[in-house]
């Protein structure tokens, strides 16, 4: 079916997925070529057999298969199809040395081949023939979750999946499965725990040894937060503080109920979850991204171990440890990142006893709820006891992990390592040392402090830290191998042995807290560590993590993680000893590795710098070195300028895939030579010593990956089809150049220079921030390019197809990131940077800086070391072109109207236009910087700024300033952002974005001249000549603009609008306006003046938020001033006008005051409201009513909550004065004259009982003159009286006893009731600034003088502008006030003299604009409501007031029916007639229709009945409530005897009341059924009647009263009609008695209120139709059941 070729052949039968198979690398080496139906996708080999997965999901086996059943396949040199796959749509395979694995799209796995070792997964079966599913199921999650796998990797035998979720599942036989068991086959896949919580990457399998790349999970922000001193999840305090009588207890026992916490990036962190005390999350804590976050979680809490095991796998070891583990904990990692690898990297390690590794492994590790490794407190104190009696000789010998901090040859890069750059540990006196410790005491609870116990003095810790290592110490001479794997784990396996992190060396575990006892007896060693290290040096540059962060970009920040048998070196970690668990090579972090191999008994890692790292046997010189073995990873050996980009590991061989001069890719083997004999069985030769060269590699067309398995290799390669294939990888072998030449620039030419001691004081201040902020720009660029590099090889290893380029997908990252970079180098080289660099650059790369010529691939020796940097700096912005050209290149291979043809070209196009931009901006820069270097120097230093660039300048006489004095000098300096006005020794600086320049027209006066406009100045410029003129005009308006936009010269608009916009948006601060003075202002300008929305700052605080025109404060402001001695602001919002509040606004006071109302000047003036304390302090009032210039003057009611008294009348300059009214809580009423705020004239003063004074006062209820004085009987006395009332008056008169009988007394006594309202302020005059303020916003200056065309534009503007703001901020209407907004617009048509249409028209019209606030009618509708309650409510609720209350409401009326009048001129006045026109509709009103009264055809037009429809039921409560109180007395007699005669059944109380028996019903319907009416029957007979009668109660107006009465009397109608079956014509006799009865069974318990609440307030017009005769049968009937006597 398949057959093979050699790959030399031609052949046009396939273009992509080429699969070439060959041994060895002989030079007559010939590889041959599998035939296969469709393109391979994967391939995968084992020791002698090989799987491929082909396009459409089909796999393949070939070679030996013992396995299979039948002989035919059991050798196999044709690919045959696994037919149990198919229907399943594989993505990935993989072989182990004799098994084989596929997944499927849904994430399942199916396993084939040998099963001895359980390496299939599957049980009781030795071999699997054919593939078979593997479940792996997740039994930790209820309920339990099958597990989706997306990549699989063999060993010899076992088996590692990594899950979607990136966590690693192992099954199998041995330790290389990194499970926690002892018992093997492992036949069911399992978690392997000790990589859980992480983010793996990839796994890999060599034949007894696993690899797992994983993703670091810190984040550089994190490490540089100070430690936490709470919870990241429940917010609890992670350290506690306990006052005991003599000491403090310092506890950091924290649990956590939430466990596991997420990170920033979304890994997992583990969360105190059953070892309390584990630390605020290893946030903050950690300081290397390499350091697990495993969890030790305790299966079974409640049972505590005896013997707990240390979380890395092996039991503690109890008394029979010989090592501080804690100690070395606390040091290993720390001292690992200043430290240098010995020669051979073997890092010396701390060791411990021997001790059974595998001892109690059945159970998990870390199971026990003691946070201590340590037994038992016995153990611990024997340990402690030990390690106190140790020499200091021995302690150091035995403590080889600290190293000498000056080893610093192989220091990590310090772009990548710390989250600070490098880090140096001084060696520090201990003395010093102690000081600082003690000092620190008090702050220990800040830091996360452990404890140890008794017996360790202070000095000799702190000797054992800093007493320098016996280098000879290094081999651990007395500690065996399992004591060190046991402690490396122990201190690596742990959830997170960070760096000053210690887990193990709290001794006393059950209570972790630390003592603090008069004299500090025993600290904790990292508090030690930490105060006697002095404050390490950060360099000037921060590794960026910008790029990072972006989920579709790869990560860099990566480790490798191996576990698994060791005796070759494999596993990296410096020894040949076995891992039962994943442990991180740790000289590996920071190397950016993007892909892990492993072979037999070798690992490959490949680094994104396109390095190979390999370690472990090196037999056949397959490590690609000499080193053999190697235990720890080392650099394969390549030639200059070769860039590896893939790996694959065989037996004992290596394939490499490459990069060289030209962009095909080549191939590289190193290891074992594999000769075919005759008999076809392969041959072992010799073996490579360094990585050669393949040369049959350029006949296999373009290489995207390759694997090894066995003596055996494989490459799939593609034909460069239509050119697409060799575009693609010239674009990603270029960014892979690339990547390496910025970090080479990084590490040959930044690190050196940054690591001089004095390199800030060449540079300066200034300087040397702009060179941080470059670099770590620069870093952004080389980690972006990093990144962009392993994403596009691992495009060219998958799908080959432009879908994944995020150069494209993301492009904007690419630009910003460029633009940011380019920008930082031209403000560096703006400020001189560059030129300060020179010096320091000579002594670090001698006088002629070879290194940066290198570099820069410049051969002109001459160049200086200047320039040599700026072309090294400006390195990256070449590069855009080289992306734009490969692009376009791409783009070629489409056909030119695709839609991925489309997107090339975009994209192509961008990076074009960014390289032009770039370039232009470079230029700007050196312009820039070239004139600083010319410009007078103290002037520099004031105006050179990084991002201020030169644009033009006057040095040449072309422009001057118009009327300048004949030895003045102006030179003028266009900048980017500023024009400079420069004289002799001052100059001016304009911000250009409130610059406006105009050009004046040519005029015999002034030639060449341009006016210049500025918020505070306004001058004129001379040109030399029109040339100069036309050239200032442009560059000027250009260099707005760009101001403007904020983008600089890159806005593509630019260029198209020659003037910049008249109207903007900018910042400016005021320095000459006296007002204005220092103020900043930022918002909209028009013309050099504020106008528009905007914000204005005084340095002293104060703020206006809002409109501006003009230059000045327009329209509606918010605007605060901070009062300095309350420590508050006053707030003012509301209307202004010409930079002064005026207008209606609200103004809060600091004091707690408050005003709403009106404001003209800056003052309150007009109808306003000010509210004074709160109900609780100490002198709460309220004043309502007219001002006048900041002062209370007109009417206005003032009620004053703490004494209980309301005044109702007329103020002057803040004080009472004029008629007024007061009414106090307790019921007392006075009227009458105020003058000066007090009592003072002729006055009538009633108390609750009816008591009257009626005469002069002088002081507050104090009588002073004459005056009557009336009893509540009608007694009377005449005379002088003094005194307060209510505390003892002084009276000298006549008492009188009237004689009823005495008619001349009678009329006298008469004569005295007193007239309440004449000495009140009369109705007409109440409120009048209201009303005037309704009258100036129609546009009239008087009450009615004005035209009705301008009050409806006035009308139009306000409706309008308050729909503008409802667009703008729709939550400040509801959408039923936005339709009435709406319908307003339409104006009713009026007609001279109005019909009964246009009336109609014009009553809806009026209940729309009374009904929102926003229409002036509604505004004042709602004003007078408030005021009317404001004075009517609470104190203001007395009975006497009723008469006012009324009058009041009437005035209203008729003042409101004047502004309709003046709005609808052809209205008739009140009470004129509107004549009925035919046919017209009637009207369908509340109203009482008065045709019915009304013999004249038409109908009258009363104020009441338009408009109390509208006012009455907002007023009702107050004025209903003044009727109770004043019917309070005979309502109660009237209720009385309606429940008195409510007793009697129906018949009885018809016969009481004389209804006549023809008039009774005989029966009632109830439920549809008729019912006779018996003698007992209650409440039936008219009953329809009764309930209409009582709906009088929940109407408002008199006329919707009186249509409720006229009802009643059409149900009592009815019912008689329906008895007598006859026409009847009632006459008042018969008609009175029923509709008494209807009353009385009605029972209105207010019915007094009602009727005289009509009577009042009845339109005149109806007081004799109808209506009006009906109302009096109801009055009647009202005062009849008073004096209704049962007999």
């Amino acid at each position: 079916m398949e057959k093979r070729k050699s790959s030399g052949e031609e052949d046009g039968s396939g273009e992509r997925g080429l699969l070439h198979t060959w041994k060895g690398y002989s030079c007559s080496l010939t590889p041959e070529r599998l035939l296969l139906s469709h393109p391979v996708l994967q391939a995968a080999l084992g020791s002698k057999h090989g799987v491929l997965l082909l396009e459409g999901g089909h796999v393949y086996s070939f070679g030996e298969l013992p396995w299979k059943q039948t002989s035919l396949t059991a050798t196999s040199a044709e690919p045959i199809l696994e037919a149990g796959l198919s229907g399943q749509r594989v993505v990935a395979v993989a072989a182990g040395s004799f098994h084989s694995g596929a997944v499927t799209e849904d994430g399942g796995v199916h396993m084939w081949g040998y099963n001895t070792s359980g390496q299939c997964g599957l049980s009781g079966l030795t071999v699997v023939p054919n593939p078979t599913p593997v479940g792996i199921v997740d039994s930790e999650t209820t309920p339990p979750q099958v597990v989706n796998v997306m990549e699989l990797a063999c060993g010899e035998e076992h088996t590692l999946t990594l899950s979607t979720h990136h966590e690693v599942w192992a099954w199998g036989s041995g330790c290389q499965t990194g499970l926690l068991t002892t018992i093997f086959p492992v036949w069911k896949p399992q978690k392997v725990e000790h990589l859980a919580g992480r983010h793996v990457l990839q796994v890999a399998c060599g034949a007894f040894h696993s690899l797992a790349l994983v993703r670091c999970p810190t984040t550089s922000q994190d490490t540089r937060r100070p430690p936490l001193d709470k919870c990241g999840q429940c917010h609890q305090l992670l350290y506690t503080m306990t006052d005991k009588e003599d000491h403090v207890i310092i506890s950091d026992n924290h649990y956590c109920p939430l466990g596991v916490e997420l990170g920033e990036e979304g890994e997992v962190r583990q969360s105190t979850l059953t070892s309390p005390g584990r630390g605020p999350s290893g946030k903050g804590l950690r300081n290397s991204p390499s350091e697990p976050i495993l969890p030790s979680y305790s299966k079974s809490p409640d049972k505590a171990l005896l013997s707990p095991t240390i979380p890395g796998g092996s039991p503690a070891a109890g008394p029979t440890q010989s090592k501080d583990e804690s100690l070395s904990a606390a040091f290993v990692n720390d001292v690992e990142k200043a430290q240098v690898a010995e020669p051979d990297g073997d890092a010396p390690i701390v060791e411990q006893d021997p001790s059974t590794p595998q001892q109690d492994a059945t159970k998990p590790a870390g199971t026990g709820t003691k946070s201590s490794p340590y037994p038992n407190e016995q153990a611990v104190k024997d340990y402690l006891k030990r390690l106190s009696d140790h020499s200091l000789a021995e302690q150091a010998k035995m403590s080889p992990a600290v190293h000498r901090p000056q080893a610093y040859s192989d220091s990590p890069d310090p772009f990548t390592s710390g989250p600070m750059g490098p880090t140096i540990l001084p060696a520090v006196p201990v003395a010093s040392a102690l000081n600082s410790l003690v000092a620190s005491c008090a702050s220990a609870v800040g830091e996360r402090v452990a404890s140890t116990y008794e017996a360790l003095s202070l000095r000799k810790v702190m000797s054992y830290y800093y007493t320098a290592p016996n280098p000879g110490a290094a081999e651990g001479t007395k500690e065996s191998p399992q004591e060190r794997i046991r402690l490396e784990e122990s201190l690596q396996g742990k959830k997170s042995s960070s760096l000053g992190d210690i887990r193990e060396e709290e001794a006393e575990g059950l209570s972790r807290r630390l003592s603090l006892p008069g004299l500090l007896s025993q600290v904790s060693p990292r508090l030690l560590r930490r105060c006697s290290r002095s404050r390490v040096r950060a360099a000037p540059l921060n590794p960026s993590d910008v790029g990072e962060n972006n989920a579709h970009l790869p990560s860099l920040q990566t480790e490798v993680w191996s576990w698994g048998r060791g005796q070759e070196g494999q596993l990296g970690h410096g020894d040949v000893l076995p891992r039962l668990q994943p442990l991180c090579i740790k000289s590996l972090n920071n190397k950016e590795v993007l892909r892990v191999a492993a072979g037999s008994r070798h690992s490959l890692a490949l680094t994104a710098q396109s390095q190979v790292f390999s370690w472990g046997s090196n037999s056949s010189g397959q490590l690609g070195h000499m080193e053999s073995p190697s235990t720890v990873p080392r650099l394969a050996k390549m030639s200059e300028g070769i860039r590896v980009w893939d790996v694959a590991a065989g037996q004992q061989h290596t394939l490499l895939l490459a990069d060289g001069d030209c962009f095909q890719p080549i191939l590289y083997y190193s290891g074992q030579q594999v000769r075919e004999n005759q008999s076809s069985e392969a041959q072992t030769g010799g073996y490579t010593q360094q990585p050669v060269l393949l040369p049959f590699c350029m006949n296999l067309g373009y290489v995207s990956c390759v694997f090894a398995g066995g003596q055996s290799c494989a490459a799939l390669a593609d034909r460069n089809v239509m050119g697409f294939i060799a575009s693609l990888h010239e674009l990603v072998s270029a960014e892979r150049k690339y990547y390496c030449r910025l970090t080479n620039i990084k590490s040959q030419v930044l690190q050196p220079l940054l690591s001089l001691d004095n390199l800030s004081s060449f540079l300066g201040q200034s300087c040397c921030g702009l060179l941080q902020i470059l670099i770590g720009h620069f870093n952004r660029v080389c980690r972006l390019t990093g990144q962009n590099s392993v994403s596009l090889t691992s495009l060219l290893r998958r799908t080959r197809d432009i879908k994944g380029l995020v150069i494209l997908d993301n492009a904007r990252v690419f630009l910003d990131t460029y633009t940011e970079y380019c920008s930082a180098v031209g403000n560096f080289l703006v400020m001189g940077g560059f030129q300060a660099l020179v010096k320091p650059s000579q002594d670090v790369f001698g006088k002629g800086c070879d290194v940066l010529l290198r570099l820069v691939e410049s051969t002109d020796e001459n160049t200086g070391a200047a320039e040599l940097l700026l072309s090294l700096f400006y390195l990256p912005t070449q590069h855009l072109q080289e992306y734009s050209r490969l692009l376009l290149k791409l783009a070629t291979c489409y056909e030119v109207n695709s839609v991925d043809y489309q997107k090339l070209q975009d994209g192509c196009s961008k990076f074009e236009s960014l390289a032009l931009r770039m370039k232009r901006k470079r230029k700007e820069a050196e312009y820039t910087a070239h004139f600083w270097k010319s410009f007078p120097g103290k002037m520099t230093d004031s105006l050179r700024k990084p991002s201020r660039r030169l644009v033009y300048e006057s040095s040449n006489k072309s422009l001057t300033l118009q009327n300048a004095g004949r030895f003045s000098v102006n030179w003028f300096i266009l900048f980017s952002d500023a024009l400079v006005h420069a004289q002799f020794s001052t100059h001016h600086v304009f911000p250009l974005a409130t610059l406006w320049v105009e050009p004046i027209a040519e005029e015999n006066t002034v030639l060449y001249g341009m006016k210049v406009t500025s918020p505070e100045e306004t001058f004129t410029l001379l040109a030399s000549s029109p040339v100069e003129k036309a050239k200032w005009l442009r560059s000027i308006n250009q260099a707005v603009e760009q101001a403007l936009s904020g983008v600089g010269s890159e806005s593509p608009g630019a260029a198209q609008r020659a003037d910049p916009p008249i109207s903007r948006t900018a910042s400016y601060t005021f320095y000459k306006d006296s007002r204005l003075k220092d103020a900043t202002y930022e918002g909209r300008w028009l013309a050099g003046k504020p106008n528009g929305r905007g914000v204005l700052k005084w340095p002293d605080g104060r703020m206006y938020t809002g409109s501006f025109k003009n230059g000045l404060e327009d329209g509606f402001g918010d605007y605060a001033v901070p009062n300095k001695n309350l420590n508050k602001t006053d707030h003012y919002q509301g209307s202004w006008k010409d930079g002064k509040m005026h207008g209606f606004g609200t103004y809060r006071y600091a004091t707690g005051e408050m005003y709403e109302g009106w404001f003209q000047d800056n003052m309150r003036h007009g109808h306003g409201m000010l509210r004074t304390g709160k109900l609780n302090s100490s002198c709460p009032s309220v004043f309502i009513g007219q001002w006048l210039q900041d002062k209370k003057n007109g009417y206005g009611v003032f009620d004053d909550i703490t004494r209980g008294e309301k005044y109702m009348g007329m103020w002057q300059e803040d004080q009472r004065q004029g008629n007024g009214v007061i009414v106090t809580q307790f019921g007392l009423y006075y009227e009458g004259a105020f003058s000066n705020n007090k009592m003072m004239g002729t006055g009538v003063l009633l108390s609750e009982d009816d008591t009257t004074f009626e005469g002069e006062f002088s002081e507050d209820w104090t009588l002073n003159g004459k005056g009557t004085l009336t009893m509540p009987n009608g007694d009377f006395i005449e005379g002088s009286f003094s005194g307060v009332w209510g505390s003892g008056l002084k009276i000298s008169g006549s008492y009188y006893k009237p004689n009823l009988y005495d008619s001349d007394k009678e009329n006298k006594h008469k004569h005295r009731a007193v007239k309440l309202g004449r000495l009140s302020v009369p109705s007409e005059e109440k409120w009048l600034s209201v009303f005037e303020e309704c009258w100036s916003r129609l546009g009239c200056e008087t009450t009615g003088q004005g035209e009705t065309s301008r009050a409806w534009e006035n009308i139009a503007i306000e409706l309008t502008t308050s729909r503008r703001q409802h667009r703008d901020s729709p939550d400040l209407l509801s959408r039923s006030h936005h339709k009435t907004l709406e319908s307003l617009e339409f104006i009713p048509q009026q007609s001279d003299p109005v019909t009964m249409e246009s009336f109609d028209s014009i009553r809806r019209y009026l209940i729309k604009a009374c009904d929102t606030p926003l229409h002036p009618l509604g505004r004042l509708l709602e004003t007078l409501v408030a005021v009317y309650r404001m004075t009517y409510v609470g104190v203001g609720a007395n009975r006497r007031l009723l008469p006012q209350a009324v009058n009041e409401i009437k005035s209203y009326l008729s003042r409101i029916f004047q502004i309709i009048r003046f709005l609808f001129p052809g209205l008739p006045e009140d009470g004129g007639i509107i004549p009925e026109v035919p046919n017209s509709q009637k009207m369908n009103s509340q109203t009482a229709d008065p045709q019915l009264e009304s013999p004249r055809p038409g109908r009258v037009v009363s104020c009441s009945a338009l408009l109390l429809p509208v006012l009455l039921p907002r007023l009702y409560p107050p004025l209903f409530t003044l009727y109770a109180l004043e019917k309070e007395k005979e309502e109660d007699v009237y209720w009385e005897c309606v429940l008195r005669l409510n007793k009697q059944p129906d018949l009885a109380l018809l016969a009481f009341l004389g209804v006549q028996q023809k008039f009774w019903p005989v029966s009632v319907t109830v439920h549809g059924e008729k019912q006779q009416i018996q003698s007992s029957t209650k409440d039936a007979c008219f009953a329809s009647a009764v309930e209409t009668l009582q709906q009088i109660s929940t109407t408002f107006t008199p006329s919707d009263k009186l249509q409720v009465i006229q009802f009643t009397f059409e149900e009592i109608t009815q019912e008689v009609l329906s008895l007598l079956k006859k026409d009847f014509l009632w006459s008042m006799d018969d008609l009175f008695p029923v509709f008494l009865y209807v009353v009385l069974r009605a029972r209105i318990r207010n019915l007094g209120s009602e009727v005289s609440l009509i009577e009042d307030l009845m339109d005149p017009c109806v007081q004799h139709g109808e209506h009006g005769i009906m109302f009096t049968t109801l009055k009647a009937c009202y005062y009849q059941i008073q004096h209704e006597k049962i007999t």
